[in-house]
């Protein structure tokens, strides 16, 4: 992993020198600063993150405790030492209300100083770990006792304590974000960032861009300069979801920092080394997208080295309704009500029914019952037109005044159903319908359906 980065801000050249040395020599990296002013410039330029800050209380221009106060003010809570030849308990009490972590008075302690920055980066470690804690809730927990499901588990938790790049494969709506997340808990990077980035959803000429970062003015829009994706993942995980939609020419450049570990950002020459551990996910058959030219062989390689299948629902549903269950009882409490059981009707009708949308179908199929449905028991006559079939019974029966007619609702309800199936969006609708983009634009107009349902 990369070294911790330590801030040393003092306006005397020779104690930027000295604490320099000593850091360097315990394998820290260092960023000189001279005053306040440089110091919130550095972190305003976002080009890596500080780990601690050792902060002069008497600067040029804003001093310390001021320069304190602006760190807190902005949000950043990495731990600060101040130092001081020339402080008073007035200026220390100030400083430590603000939160600084440790005290140091001129001349340094050299040993202490190492001390004091040691147990402050270990204190943060703590408290970062325990808000990643705090932060998780049940969408991390991997539902279901199924076989497929128990030896999911199983090749997650071998998967997580290696650090070895997994892709992972499976239906849209299978649960393949769960998974990463879950192989990012599981390992030693659980506390470091985890940073996701759908290929799919941001256009291409913008992906570099949210890859990378950009720096102020290197493109029009670039108003000020930002990380990319990469960056914010260093020392943790970064999930690439459907990077089979990915382009080529990103593809080559993914493969070149999966290799090296470092890039640049668009419109700057300075390159910057992250340690990041990558986890990608399809819904596409990579090894067919090969022999089309649309996917790289090499990166297919770099990528694969742990394969992970997550089954779909209807190859696992024996756990139609545990999931039910558990999602039921979430959205009680989301809804202020008691969870309705489901019948064994509604559960055989379920488990008959091949779910196209996988889990994430099943769980909108659950919150639809919770507000439609104000029964104790959910019996199959509650559920859905699309699992019992009535719907294809009704249209057949109905009267239409003209094949016309009938050809427009038969469209209408499968071009519906097409786009619930993929959230919404457009252009993989049109991909599963086999039509062009604008030709379904034209298609949801002229049949009434709106169009702004592009996530």
């Amino acid at each position: 992993m990369t070294a911790p980065l330590i801030a040393i801000c003092d306006d005397e050249p020779a104690i930027r020198k000295t604490l320099a040395e000593i850091l360097r020599d315990e394998h820290y990296d260092v960023q000189l600063c001279k005053s306040g002013e440089d110091l919130l410039e550095f972190l305003k330029r976002g080009e890596r993150r500080l780990d601690a800050i050792m902060l002069d209380v008497w600067l040029p221009g804003i001093d310390g405790v001021e320069t304190l106060t602006k760190l807190r003010e902005l949000d950043y809570d990495m731990p600060v030492i101040m130092i001081s030849g020339h402080a008073t308990l007035e200026s220390a009490v100030k400083a430590t209300r603000l939160g600084a972590f440790d005290f140091l008075e001129k001349p340094l302690n050299l040993d202490r100083v190492v001390i004091s920055l040691s147990n402050a980066l270990k204190q943060n470690r703590l408290e970062r770990t325990q808000h990643q804690l705090s932060l998780r809730i049940p969408k991390t927990q991997l539902i279901g006792e199924s076989a497929p499901i128990l030896s999911l588990k199983r090749e997650i938790e071998l998967a997580a304590q290696a650090p070895a790049r997994v892709l992972i494969l499976g239906e849209s709506g299978s649960g393949k974000e769960l998974a990463a997340r879950l192989i990012h808990e599981y390992s030693q990077r659980a506390n470091e960032p985890f940073i996701e980035m759908n290929c799919a959803a941001i256009p291409s000429e913008l992906i570099e861009s949210e890859m990378f970062g950009h720096v102020k003015g290197s493109f029009t829009g670039a108003i000020e300069t930002r990380q990319g994706k990469f960056e914010e993942a260093d020392r943790g995980t970064l999930f690439l979801d459907e990077i089979g939609d990915m382009s080529l020419m990103t593809q080559a450049k993914v493969l070149r920092v999966l290799q090296e570990q470092r890039f640049q950002r668009i419109g700057s020459n300075r390159t910057i080394a992250v340690d990041v551990r990558v986890i990608a996910a399809t819904n596409k058959d990579l090894e067919t997208e090969i022999e089309a030219g649309r996917f790289r062989k090499d990166l297919y390689y770099r990528l694969n080295v742990i394969p992970i299948v997550v089954p779909p629902l209807r190859e696992r549903v024996e756990d139609i309704g545990i999931l039910c269950r558990h999602f039921s009882a979430s959205f009680a409490k989301e809804y202020g009500r008691l969870a309705p059981r489901f019948s064994p009707s509604a559960i055989s009708m379920m488990a008959s029914y091949s779910w196209p949308g996988n889990v994430r179908e099943l769980r909108n199929v659950v919150e639809r019952l919770m507000i439609m449905c104000r029964k104790d028991e959910v019996s199959a006559d509650d559920l859905p037109s699309q699992i019992t079939g009535k719907q294809q019974e009704t249209m057949f029966s109905m009267a239409f005044d003209s094949l016309k007619d009938a050809r427009d609702f038969f469209e209408k309800s499968y071009i519906e159903h097409q786009l619930d199936k993929f959230e919404g969006n457009v252009t993989k609708t049109a991909e599963a319908l086999q039509i062009e983009r604008s030709h379904l634009h034209r298609k949801l107009k002229q049949l009434g359906l709106k169009e702004d349902v592009e996530p």
